[in-house]
């Protein structure tokens, strides 16, 4: 509890207290109403304080205005009935108060926690960087004062404070702030940190990257604070009824303890007005609509706040409402539902290459064999690796062949900095020696020539292959192909594969089984290389070698065809995504990897780039509009009971304290449950 829930709750327990112990004390008229004050006051003098400024201000039709004129009717009843010789019942006015205030506790407890649960995010915001100055010394600064490229230190147990790249040292770093993830996340030199991180144990020189008002940490608070700001249509719905709801009970109140006195008097029967401002003052505490203006927004929040807690960013109310009538979701491919890495997947050195290796190998061998016999120097075991190397035949010559045209190709390329050569580069895994590279030559949408070792090597796509006039080999499985030739001569083919990422088949599972009708995926990619990822995923629809603007109108075109009141979503994570996830209903963008732009442009953001927890947040966000669903028909219901009874005089006051007060906690109670999310988590 916050202080202020504290001295709440001491108001509370006081005035129950004292409360209580009137009612042993032999006091009557006047006297006994002077000595209600005192409780009625401890408990209720900040509501009628908002109820007289709310008047002041012009606005009065609010909970305040209701219970400050229901309660003080209910004293001043109490007068008249002891003045009259009744015994005036000035505990009802107080338990009316009393028990508000307990549901207002509750209600604040309950917003207080969902609060935590997003404002947690706000632990990740960093209060310094530390940068060495010319003696080596280390200096606590505003990381608004850090320029892009200074390099800073992290220090054992400090958060990362603006996103950059290691330029020295290794650790781990805990992401489950950003992530929700618990699992650490090893990195070393060369490797991009995003801000919000804590490093867990080495010491890491980091060179920045962007300012920190556009670092990660900054965006992601920058979401959290403005998601409260875009409510869903049933909070906008809730909060224009009750602007209507509110006036409207008043006035039935006033007209239900004026009119039927007045008729009586014109009817010649006694006015009886105590009766019915009694009934009336009954009316008006059952009528308060807070349980629905109170635990719809609770229910939202804390929906939000749980999404939070899993590493899911909603950017406001009506986001998470509109996701849980998702029925269509339109994934693109790279970085999405694939790493967007690119691998050495299958090696394929051409059989006339296979036969020059051979050639030179045996050449080699014999020359070695003649060398040893000559000296005497031929052993047992070189002469058991002949006669094995001869059984084998080709399977031997190939892996060398391979090699070859693998090393050939990585140095070719090692000047490029493009992800295909990368690729190339790390599956050869030795040391690059520029000294054997030269010439190099790039050709624009073709590939690259160079001299290796003064051999020509020409690596690049068919078009490279075509404009040299060298005879390719075509290949029909799924990925990038380099073709290789070496020394004039055609030696080859090398396929690289973008790696699906090992959660992507089980969202889309997921999707379906949370009730998605169809997948559909959209990329610029190869007919071949999308129609293996859909397949392999168990994608419905898929649609390639599309253009940005392409996307655009397919998803326009998946819009149309849509029934009405369901819900497309989009998940993107790049720059030329962002067009397209602001024209879906929904746009979510992979947040650890996604750029700026996708970012920026989408709804909802997945913090750790985890497909999976898009089928876990439609969870959440259904689980959160049915309890908002049914504390709705739930407060209504009592509600519309109960001011019928108290209408016809069947209701009393304890019975209004519950239909305000006892459904307004019970509403809380249930919308709270929006918190839990661990059984949405897959």
């Amino acid at each position: 509890m916050t202080k202020k829930q504290k001295k709440v709750l001491l108001r509370i327990i006081l005035a129950a207290v004292l409360m209580v112990g009137l009612h042993f004390v032999p006091v009557e008229g006047i006297p006994k109403f002077f000595l209600y004050l005192v409780p009625y006051f401890v408990i209720g003098y900040d509501i009628l304080r908002k109820a007289v400024l709310g008047i002041l201000h012009g606005e009065v039709f609010d909970e305040n205005f209701l219970m400050a004129v229901a309660t003080v009717g209910a004293m001043l009843l109490g007068v008249y009935k002891e003045v009259n010789g009744m015994d005036g019942e000035f505990s009802e006015g107080v338990a009316v108060m009393l028990f508000y205030q307990v549901g207002e506790l509750f209600q604040a407890v309950a917003v207080g926690k969902s609060r935590r649960n997003i404002t947690a995010l706000m632990d990740i915001r960093p209060d310094y960087a530390n940068v060495e100055d010319e003696a080596g010394n280390l200096e606590q600064v505003d990381p608004d004062d850090v320029e892009v490229g200074t390099v800073i230190v992290v220090r054992p147990g400090e958060k990362v404070p603006i996103d950059g790249v290691v330029v020295e040292g290794t650790s781990s770093l805990n992401t489950s702030a950003l992530t929700g993830e618990s699992v650490p996340r090893e990195i070393g030199e060369g490797q991009d940190v995003i801000s919000g991180c804590v490093n867990m144990n080495g010491l890491l020189r980091i060179r920045t990257t962007r300012e920190f008002g556009e670092s990660t940490v900054s965006r992601i608070l920058d979401l959290v604070e403005n998601s409260s700001m875009k409510k869903a249509r049933t909070e906008n719905f809730i909060t224009k009824f009750a602007r209507y709801y509110t006036p409207a009970v008043c006035y039935s109140a006033l007209a239900l303890a004026v009119i039927p006195s007045v008729i009586n008097l014109v009817l010649g029967n006694p006015a009886d007005w105590s009766t019915w401002v009694i009934r009336a003052l009954t009316f008006l505490v059952i009528s308060c609509p807070c349980a629905l203006v109170i635990s719809i927004p609770l229910s939202f929040f804390g929906g939000i706040g749980g999404a939070s807690s899993c590493g899911i960013l909603v950017k406001g109310s009506n986001y998470l409402e509109a996701l849980a009538r998702t029925r269509y979701v339109v994934f693109d491919k790279t970085g999405t539902l694939t790493k967007g890495v690119f691998q050495v997947t299958r090696l394929c050195p051409s059989r006339e290459y296979l036969e020059t290796c051979q050639g030179k190998q045996a050449e080699g061998s014999r020359q070695s064999q003649a060398e040893e016999r000559d000296a005497g120097q031929e052993t047992e075991a070189r002469a058991q690796d002949r006669e094995a190397g001869s059984a084998s035949g080709l399977g031997t010559v190939w892996e060398t062949g391979a090699a070859q045209l693998l090393e050939y190709a990585a140095h070719a390329e090692s000047y490029s900095s493009h992800p295909i050569s990368k690729s190339l580069r790390e599956a050869y895994g030795k040391e690059i020696l520029p000294g054997r590279v030269t010439d190099v030559e790039e050709i624009s949408g073709h590939g690259v020539k160079a001299l290796v070792d003064g051999i020509p090597v020409a690596a690049g796509n068919a078009r490279l292959m075509q404009r040299e006039g060298f005879a390719y080999e075509a290949d029909t499985q799924a990925g990038t192909v380099v073709h290789v030739a070496v020394d004039g001569s055609y030696a080859g083919y090398i396929l690289i594969s973008d790696v699906v990422k090992e959660q992507a088949g089980e969202a889309v599972r997921a999707l379906k089984k949370a009730g998605v009708k169809q997948t559909v995926m959209l990329t610029g990619d190869a007919r071949a290389v999308a129609e293996q990822v859909a397949g392999n995923l168990g994608i419905d629809q898929v649609k390639s070698e599309l253009l940005p603007a392409d996307k655009v109108e397919a998803v326009e075109g998946l819009l149309a065809a849509k029934a009405p009141g369901e819900n497309l979503a989009f998940v993107g994570d790049g720059i030329n995504d962002a067009p397209v996830l602001s024209r879906a209903d929904i746009g979510v963008a992979m947040g650890a990897l996604g750029s700026d732009a996708a970012i920026e442009a989408a709804d909802i953001v997945l913090m750790d780039d985890n497909p999976m927890k898009l089928a876990t947040a439609i969870r959440i966000s259904r689980k959160c509009l049915r309890i908002v669903y049914e504390n709705i028909v739930f407060a209504l219901a009592v509600k519309a009971i109960c001011l019928v009874l108290g209408a016809v005089g069947i209701a009393n006051m304890w019975i209004a304290i519950f239909a305000d007060v006892g459904v307004m906690v019970i509403a809380v109670l249930n919308a709270i449950r929006c918190l839990s999310v661990k059984g949405e988590i897959n």
